[in-house]
């Protein structure tokens, strides 16, 4: 019997087991495909897998398209309705090697979305939104060392949050971490960044295991204290406060500390590909979003050739 709800459980199951995707990316693709087998409970029942046909999934894009959230009345992101739909495809794909006669999934195209402005922060904005914590105390001294690692390392905020003190070498200035799709990597520390990093625990005198903690709310030492251990969203609201309080004309966020890593090191001239290995992605192309803002050779040619230039 074909059971919709019983095949996405599988399939998450495959993409956990088989596919070793974070417990993160699985959520994700469990809230996408929920939604999707809720429409065609209601909308337009698939029974067998000769009903995952492409008028199936054109009617779905159309509910996705007048979607909103229950948060709130705002249509979903076209760039959000594409999650939604990769999702789909991917779960197509499981079945088809599981020989179901549904859909191909390579006829369901997905929209170009507008591309995005890529926010960094230039040398003037980050030495003033690194000077805001105040690092007399142990908070502050946090905060500040967040930041330093934030653009030492590149690092992704969930790759900072769920750092343990006993792996990262102060002393070597480098550490591996697991990042997206489970692709370990090495990271280093900056000169600036391991002070800051040496103070801040030098401060602590707590046994708990996570890097960085919280301080706000009540304390829940469990045995190894995980409960301590700060989030991605505290540290976003960290960062957040000190744009503000640095008065930054950027948005920026823990991601924009690590658009900003990425620009700083190709415009002092490191190698495409030495810095997609030290961002963790997966194909040179995502790194290639970075080079339009700098090639110091398109750069030079528009000074030196440009009329408006003196």
């Amino acid at each position: 019997m074909f059971n919709l709800p019983a095949l996405v459980e599988e399939f998450l199951e495959h993409l956990e087991v088989e596919r070793n995707l974070s417990p993160l990316t699985i959520r994700d693709y469990r809230h996408y495909l929920s939604n999707f087998a809720d429409w065609s409970q209601k909308n337009y029942p698939i029974a067998k897998p000769g009903d995952l046909t492409l008028e199936a999934v054109r009617k779905y894009r159309v509910y996705l398209a007048h979607y909103s959230s229950p948060n709130g009345n705002l249509p979903l992101k076209k760039v959000t309705q594409n999650y939604y739909v990769i999702a789909l495809r991917s779960f197509l794909r499981y079945l088809a090697r599981r020989d179901f006669k549904v859909v191909t999934p390579d006829k369901i195209e997905l929209p170009k979305t507008e591309s995005r402005s890529l926010k960094f922060l230039d040398r003037d904005q980050l030495e003033r939104l690194l000077a805001q914590p105040d690092v007399s105390g142990e908070r502050g001294a946090r905060d500040k060392a967040i930041m330093e690692m934030l653009f030492s390392t590149g690092l992704r905020v969930s790759e900072l949050c769920s750092l343990n003190r006993d792996q990262v070498n102060i002393e070597r200035k480098e550490f591996g971490v697991i990042g997206k799709g489970r692709k370990p990597r090495v990271v280093f520390l900056s000169d600036r960044a391991a002070i800051w990093l040496e103070k801040y625990l030098s401060l602590r005198f707590d046994r708990f295991d996570a890097l960085f903690i919280r301080y706000a709310g009540n304390q829940e030492p469990t045995i190894n204290g995980e409960k301590m251990r700060l989030t991605s969203r505290s540290v976003q609201r960290i960062i957040e406060k000190y744009v503000r309080k640095a008065k930054l004309p950027i948005k920026a966020t823990p991601h924009v500390l690590r658009h900003s890593f990425a620009t700083d090191l190709l415009m002092n001239g490191a190698d495409l590909r030495s810095v997609q290995e030290m961002l963790g992605h997966k194909n040179v192309a995502t790194t290639q979003i970075y080079t339009h803002v700098t090639n110091k050779q398109l750069k030079e040619v528009h000074t030196a050739f440009h009329s408006g230039n003196g």
